[in-house]
């Protein structure tokens, strides 16, 4: 499989999802409580691109963690739309696989046309399927849901003429420690690996898949070390989300986008 040629220099291009995209848990070196993420870091490369051609490159990202398909297809979209972008990457849907109650046929369907309100402004649309969890401990229990929701995405793709983030089949993902602690958001690492694999995907980034090769294997943890470690998880981070559903709340409540506006990179 060979990268896809560029349609053109994006010159403006908006992000709109949840926490994956807002950039959880990719920590930012210069801001407090902020994050960079597979989003940003492709936009850096959209707008080096662009500056060695002498283009012009904005960029927003409006995504905001906890954040269910219909706010990203609603309120976010509307706000991608009003600021004229020629790419945008719509992602959501994965925390709805997440809810006991899911009709993923309603997510596609409203997946999808969000998908069309995009492109019949013109602008070209990068969509993605959720990474493989069958190594995470807790995330594996819904992978039969986020493999049909990776089917839709494709079949979206398809009728609707999108580029496609595979991350389904990028085995490199599948290592625990492409994950943050909270065994839910990518790491750094993770982060760049998708950012690379987004550049691919778009045909910016044409040189070998190196975002694919997996890193050497880690030593392996005694049963004693793998029990604390859940126990440890469990305590830190599956109890808050809990508490959180329960009592109807979101990590995303009360957040604003971290780039509302289209503007330049630095």
């Amino acid at each position: 499989m060979s990268p896809a040629s560029p349609a053109r220099p994006w010159q403006r291009y908006v992000a709109i999802g949840d926490s994956f995209t807002e950039g959880m848990s990719d920590p930012s070196a210069t801001e407090a409580d902020a994050y960079v993420g597979w989003a940003d870091r492709l936009a850096s490369r959209l707008a080096q691109r662009n500056a060695a051609e002498g283009e012009p490159f904005g960029y927003a990202n409006l995504a905001v963690r906890g954040r269910l398909i219909a706010d990203v297809v609603g309120p976010q979209l509307d706000a991608a739309l009003e600021l004229e972008p020629d790419l945008v990457s719509l992602v959501g849907g994965g925390n709805d696989v997440l809810r006991p109650k899911v009709d993923l046929d309603d997510v596609a369907d409203l997946l999808e046309d969000a998908v069309r309100r995009v492109r019949a402004t013109g602008a070209d649309v990068l969509l993605s399927t959720t990474a493989d969890p069958s190594r995470l401990p807790v995330l594996r229990r819904v992978r039969p849901r986020l493999a049909y929701h990776a089917a839709n995405v494709w079949g979206i793709a398809q009728r609707n003429d999108c580029r496609v983030l595979d991350l389904w089949t990028q085995r490199a993902l599948r290592d625990i420690r492409m994950w943050a602690p909270d065994r839910i958001h990518l790491s750094t690492a993770g982060h760049q690996r998708v950012a690379a694999q987004a550049a691919w995907t778009l045909g910016v980034l044409d040189e070998s898949r190196d975002w694919a090769i997996p890193l050497p294997p880690a030593p392996p943890l005694t049963r004693r070390q793998n029990a604390q470690a859940n126990a440890s998880w469990a305590r830190a981070y599956l109890g808050p989300w809990v508490q959180r559903r329960l009592q109807g709340r979101s990590s995303g409540d009360g957040r604003a986008p971290k780039r509302p506006g289209l503007d330049p990179l630095d």
